[in-house]
């Protein structure tokens, strides 16, 4: 029994195990996403804190999240351009100062609201550049048959943090305030550039080169006719852009949810979004235990996360609903992790940055439009409506992509390459 379990686990964090970079990229994130999600909380509350006003909050996740829809495609071109493992630096590097600079003004008490605008905006816009790089580099430290693994394990660093960063940060807020907050998260950035920067280049793998664009014009019209003509990337971009736009509302519908339909408090709402996380740590777990990404997988886990919201809607009983959230939290990083698999495994290594930037145009860019959407659907029909069109909508095009994809030939692997240094 205890074998089987060290076995299940040596293959479960197989790119930890076997590639230096990537064992010291994963413990950087690993102190560093906690510090984020911190950040997050601290930020929210201190914004409603000073203002008092709901709308306020809003005001804050629009700048966080505006800059995925204005700049996500240009920026894959900009990736592509660059060498990732120094751009992530430079934005890790970038993302630490921001941090510091809002912890300095919140410990001094001068803090107002459109300071809190101004840095949120700001690290939205270098997180747009940092996540297709961190993607690229990702797929640059392991190579293409550990790369399922790799990205499953990523998505479970960032949902386990999801559990304990806000955790932490309310106890935190409680004994010292928002700024210290900040400033735990600004210190946390020093554990991933220390492992950056400890890297060996030397040891990455290869990837094709060919001469830049004469524009970015040009650059990124090259990515899109890719995956317009691209059968597989085209059925995983149209259902990352539907399921995102219709189903991941949740920072919208959670609190409504626990408010108005169940008529409870602040301790159900933070239930329900604990067992989402929980959910979708154990699906990014058995996504990398599994190392094996396919279109028919990605189809099944978004239509269980779909059905899994088409059955809360008539609920009313919070432990049934924590049970679906929590079912739901794993069909979640089953799609995710595996779409984000898939398009990187088809693309050509001179067009990556773009077309991982086209997937985070779909699965965050579209958030601003998906919750605006989710408001007017819950103020029309509550949250019933609101679950109902986002189940419906996602069961739709996961049966869609799943009859396309028969006709879809897999990706095949391409087997790994020496590591040459860039």
């Amino acid at each position: 029994m205890t074998a089987a379990i060290l076995r299940a686990g040596a293959r479960t964090f197989l790119s930890v195990r076997k590639h230096r970079n990537y064992r010291l990229f994963f413990t950087g994130q690993v102190i560093s996403n906690i510090g984020t999600w911190m950040q997050r909380v601290a930020q929210a509350w201190l914004v409603l804190s000073l203002t008092h006003s709901p709308v306020a909050v809003g005001i804050l996740a629009l700048c966080q999240f505006m800059p995925f829809t204005l700049f996500s495609l240009i920026a894959g071109v900009v990736v592509d351009r660059l060498d990732a493992w120094r751009t992530v630096i430079g934005t890790q590097l970038t993302q630490m100062v921001l941090a510091s600079t809002i912890a300095v003004v919140a410990l001094a008490g001068i803090a107002r609201p459109w300071h809190v605008y101004v840095i949120a905006a700001l690290m939205g816009l270098v997180q747009v550049l940092d996540a297709p790089s961190r993607q690229t580099l990702t797929f640059r430290m392991v190579g293409p048959l550990e790369l399922p693994n790799a990205i499953s394990l990523n998505s479970g660093v960032f949902n386990g943090a999801r559990i304990f960063g806000p955790a932490l940060g309310g106890v935190l807020i409680a004994a010292a305030g928002a700024g210290v907050c900040f400033a735990v998260n600004a210190a946390s950035y020093i554990a991933v550039l220390a492992g950056l920067l400890m890297m060996r280049p030397q040891e990455f793998h290869s990837v094709e080169r060919r001469a830049r664009s004469r524009t970015l014009y040009i650059g990124l019209k090259e990515g899109l006719s890719f995956a317009r003509n691209h059968e597989q990337i085209r059925l995983m971009l149209v259902l990352t852009f539907v399921v995102s736009t219709f189903c991941l509302n949740f920072n919208v519908l959670l609190p409504v949810l626990a408010k108005q339909t169940l008529h409870s408090g602040p301790q159900v709402f933070g239930l329900l979004s604990a067992v989402f996380g929980v959910g979708a740590l154990i699906g990014a777990l058995v996504s990398a235990h599994l190392a094996r990404a396919t279109v028919g997988i990605t189809a099944a886990g978004s239509a269980g996360f779909a059905l899994c919201e088409l059955l809360i809607a008539p609920l009313r009983t919070a432990v049934v609903i924590a049970l679906l959230l929590f079912l739901g939290g794993v069909c979640f990083t089953t799609w995710s992790s595996n779409t984000s698999s898939l398009i990187q495994l088809a693309s050509p290594d001179y067009l990556r940055g773009r077309l991982v930037g086209i997937y985070f145009f779909a699965f965050a860019g579209t958030g601003t439009l998906g919750g605006i959407m989710a408001g007017w659907l819950t103020a029309l029909g509550g949250t019933e409506l609101s679950f109902t069109v986002a189940g419906v909508a996602g069961l739709s095009v996961s049966l869609y992509v799943w009859l396309r994809s028969r006709s879809v030939p897999l990706v095949e692997e391409r087997p790994a390459e020496e590591p040459l240094a860039a």
